[in-house]
């Protein structure tokens, strides 16, 4: 496969060969599909004098790369790729106006007016539409005394030198439509709609259809169906069924014109088995404001070529009517994005040939009205993409020297990386997990008040659909593979965003946070921590506080001064097992990632080497169950002189001769005079005085044997 990348500091085409996916600079996915064009039909619409070749060139330079070239009936057809967000170019008018708008040339629509009878088209049919959500907009058309038959030759060689099969003269009306105008329409005989009613619904479970190509769907509740008084009469955006479709012996025929939801035409499509080339338009939107010239278009092409009248009016229920957008973009961007000057005249031309409308509000800003059939357009850089298609990118000059400005490594990536460095050194592997959990984790991990989780409704996802609050429970994932396959001891972390439901707004809370997790003693741990936020800010006040986290056992919040930055833990047995983890011992943390961010940078501040030397004194005391290490820490400070210079864990005992309900904590103190030389018996003093303090407010006892 080859890959072609065009590089612009904007949306430019980034992509694969056909019907590939591809990438956008602003990582959104964009398929991509042909296009046949016919160079004796697109002239209808535009005047050139250039060849198909050429016209072929001018496209390929605009976006839309040449995939073929082929002589049908003595007429030029060019195959060109259209990604999925310009669904506007399926289409002989949408290129058209892509190739006039490149030459200074002015579109030319199509002019038409309708025989009209007198039957009202109201009288004839009823449309009622359940989901509007998934149908933005139904238009029904009645013509009547329409003869069936062979296409006239001009129609039916046109169809087929685009890949479309002549059929009949009626059906090949729409199909040619569709060809020209982009927006599908679908003939149905009106005699066949039971009741004369139209509903747009969604099927019920096991309602069943067969569609014109023979297929034998089963329906589920969440499929848009045309359906008439009593079942379904087609599958929304993708075919219709052979009981109404178009016969010799239709009288009257209901011409549909319809706005469907695209994820809902593409998603029913696929489980279907079924595509066509209807459907194919529908999955990349459709331009609901022209739907009612479309219709007329189809009607009048219908008229033209198998006679008959038009009834009066329109049944048009248009539930979602949407306003015109406007996009504003500066001169000075577009400088500096494309590294070139296009003069305001030549932006003005090439936007009023797209058909933008546009405004120049002062000397750096112009701003546009984005067209109906453009869902493409919604930033300043698709209007900056616009310009330098239209003006050419060969237009762009070639310097003999590349530039490259080197730009230092953005803060937040390098304290990322300066985490990574850190936690590689102590044994931990990195793991990248997928975003979405299973019920499992999703409801034993859950930091929200009301216990909710935020979900995507994906048919690929029915069981691992929520997406995660925290990246424990993929780390338990990835400890549970290990685990099985022996890869003991195993130390693992990630680094990644977490998304917690929020109540204020329909965007979740996002935080980046970074977890550990270890199969091995917790001390360990909370040394990796502790290191890694040392690394982070070497004066730092580092503190572990007991508290009650429902997915530890026991469990701490972290500290930084008096700034929590995230919690630690023993995951107890009950929630491993949950995870298929038996027999082991598995510890954890989870840090928030944009304070460990906030303490990167600061000065750290130096001592000179004590001149003197220093006295130790341990003591081992006997205390209640309760009592925490801080309280100990905090009732010896209290007492502690200046010169108490460090105060530390050493250790902890449970067992004889300690009796039940009780246990021996050794703490290591450090006393150093910056003056002078400490002596021993100043030392005792400023023990007996914490010893006192220790007594008094926690009833401790000094251990002697």
């Amino acid at each position: 496969m080859q890959l072609t990348l065009y590089a612009l500091d904007c949306k430019l085409l980034e992509r694969f060969c056909s019907h590939c996916a591809l990438i956008r600079s602003d990582n959104t996915f964009i398929t991509v599909g042909c296009m046949k064009i016919s160079i004796d039909w697109l002239s209808d619409y535009v005047e050139f004098d250039k060849s198909g070749p050429e016209i072929a060139d001018i496209l390929s330079d605009l976006g839309f790369p040449l995939e073929g070239i082929e002589e049908v009936y003595g007429d030029t057809v060019i195959d060109i790729e259209v990604s999925s967000n310009r669904g506007d170019c399926l289409s002989h008018i949408g290129v058209a106006r892509e190739v006039a708008a490149f030459l200074g040339k002015e579109l030319k629509l199509p002019k038409f007016e309708l025989p009209e009878d007198e039957t009202q088209a109201s009288d004839k049919v009823n449309i009622q539409i359940d989901e509007p959500e998934l149908c933005g907009r139904y238009t029904a058309r009645v013509i009547i005394g329409a003869k069936i038959g062979p296409s006239p030759e001009w129609m039916s060689n046109r169809l087929e030198s685009v890949g479309v099969r002549s059929v009949n003269n009626v059906v090949d009306a729409t199909n040619y439509a569709m060809m020209e105008t982009g927006q599908p329409p679908h003939a149905f005989d009106c005699d066949k709609i039971s009741g004369g009613k139209i509903i747009v619904r969604k099927a019920v479970k096991g309602e069943r259809i067969v569609s014109i190509d023979e297929t034998k769907c089963e329906l589920e509740d969440d499929m848009l169906v045309i359906a008439d008084e009593n079942c379904p009469v087609a599958i929304a955006g993708v075919m219709g069924g052979p009981d109404t479709e178009i016969s010799e012996s239709t009288k009257a025929i209901l011409l549909e014109e319809a706005q469907f939801n695209p994820v809902t035409v593409r998603r029913t499509g696929r489980r279907l088995g079924i595509s066509s080339e209807a459907s194919f338009r529908f999955e990349r939107f459709v331009d609901t404001e022209m739907i009612d010239w479309a219709s007329k278009r189809t009607a009048d092409l219908i008229v033209q070529v198998a006679g008959g009248t038009v009834a009066k009016g329109v049944v048009d229920v248009y539930p979602c009517k949407s306003e015109s957008e406007t996009v504003g973009m500066r001169f000075s961007r577009m400088k500096h994005l494309l590294g070139i000057d296009i003069a305001v005249e030549d932006v003005v031309r090439i936007f009023a040939g797209l058909g933008f409308n546009p405004e120049v509000k002062s000397d750096d800003l112009i701003v546009a009205t984005v067209p109906t059939w453009r869902h493409d357009i919604y930033r300043e850089v698709d209007l900056i993409e616009e310009v330098i298609r239209s003006y050419g990118l060969s237009n762009i000059p070639v310097e003999q020297k590349l530039n490259i400005e080197v730009i230092p490594v953005d803060e937040r990536e390098k304290v990322s990386g300066d985490i990574r460095t850190y936690l590689n050194s102590c044994g931990f592997y990195e793991t990248i997990n997928v975003t979405f959990v299973d019920d499992v984790a999703g409801s034993i991990f859950n930091s929200a008040k009301d216990g909710g989780n935020i979900c995507v409704k994906d048919d690929s996802r029915k069981s691992a659909n929520l997406l995660r609050q925290s990246l424990l429970g993929s780390l338990l994932g990835v400890m549970k593979s290990n685990l099985n396959a022996r890869n003991t001891p195993c130390r693992i972390f990630e680094i990644s965003n977490t998304f917690k439901p929020s109540s204020d707004s329909q965007l979740p809370l996002e935080r980046t946070k970074v977890a550990l997790m270890y199969d091995g003693d917790f001390r360990e741990l909370k040394g990796a921590i502790e290191g890694l936020v040392r690394a982070m800010n070497k004066d730092v006040e580092f503190l572990v506080k007991p508290a009650d986290i429902n997915w530890y056992m026991p469990g701490g919040e972290i500290y930084c001064g008096d700034k929590l930055i995230g919690s630690c833990g023993v995951i107890p047995s009950d929630v491993a097992g949950k995870f298929d983890i038996k027999g082991v011992e598995i510890v954890a943390a989870e840090l928030d990632f944009e304070e460990l961010l906030s303490l990167s940078g600061a000065v750290t501040t130096f001592k000179p080497i004590p001149r003197f030397p220093s006295i130790t004194r341990d003591l081992s005391l006997i205390l209640d169950e309760a009592v925490s290490w801080s309280d100990i820490e905090n009732a010896v400070r209290q007492k502690g002189p200046a010169e108490l210079e460090e105060v530390q864990f050493t250790g902890i005992y449970r067992g004889k001769p300690i009796e039940n309900g009780k246990k021996s904590v050794t703490a290591s103190l450090r006393f150093r005079d910056e003056d002078g030389t400490l002596r021993h018996e100043v030392v005792d003093g400023f023990e007996a005085e914490i010893l006192n303090e220790l007594k008094s407010t926690l009833k401790a006892k000094l251990r002697t044997i």
